[in-house]
């Protein structure tokens, strides 16, 4: 099995399934898609376990957004949702917070703007894992969960997402080739919020009520120097 240093070099995109739990939408007063959309991460936001905290911009209102994600094993195109051999593109799962600049996206969807910077920074895309395909054999029958400080902000079962993993695959891959090494963040559930510098976010996945021990992640908030001050557009 690949290990996530080999993972991370091997990425040439990271694709984000948006608003794909529907009490998500919800708490963020988002319209429910009525087919799957996506967005773009750099794979430079990826940030290892062992590389230190996640580092909030200035100016930034930093949230969570645990999700499962997915290593493309081959070259995907035009795949049939309908088809039984979905998972054949999958080579293993991982574990994965999508950090985002919340108040940057805001200001970015009032004003019609692109979300890469709220999505892109360094460090905004912590990863935990690899798992086999063996160990999750339903990746629609698995929990994630999130928490803060120790309190449980996130928690729910895979089974809620809207769009399966088969026509997630099948909507981007007919849009842009999907190639071995990309990495699919299938959506995140309700409970995002805000985290600030001496936070730590702890978080896991369990099957069948297990927790698995290569997909936990802890990790810390710090405030990040440097140039970089968020301003309104």
């Amino acid at each position: 099995m690949a290990t996530l240093a080999s993972i991370r070099s091997n990425c040439r995109k990271v694709l984000c399934i948006g608003r794909n739990y529907a009490d998500h939408v919800k708490e963020l007063n988002n319209q429910r898609p009525k087919q799957p959309f996506f967005f773009l991460k750099p794979p430079s936001s990826i940030l290892l376990p062992d590389e230190g905290p996640v580092l909030r911009p200035k100016g930034v209102n930093l949230h969570f957004e645990i999700e499962l994600g997915l290593v493309i094993g081959n070259t995907v195109r035009d795949l049939d949702e309908n088809d039984e051999g979905w998972q054949s593109a999958i080579e293993q799962y991982l574990l994965t917070i999508d950090m985002t600049g919340r108040n940057v996206q805001e200001e970015a969807k009032k004003k019609g703007l692109p979300w890469s910077i709220a999505k892109g920074f360094d460090t905004f895309l912590p990863v935990a894992g690899p798992i086999s395909k063996s160990t999750i054999t339903d990746p629609h029958n698995i929990e994630i969960y999130l928490k803060v400080n120790g309190e449980t902000k996130q928690e729910d079962s895979t089974e809620l997402m809207l769009f399966r993993i088969p026509r997630q695959l099948s909507d981007i891959s007919k849009t842009m080739t999907l190639e071995k090494g990309d990495i699919v963040l299938t959506g995140t559930p309700k409970g995002v919020g805000t985290v600030v510098s001496g936070d730590v976010m702890e978080c896991g996945i369990r099957v069948g009520g297990k927790e698995l021990e290569e997909a936990t992640m802890r990790i810390e908030i710090k405030d990040r120097d440097g140039p970089y001050e968020y301003a309104e557009t």
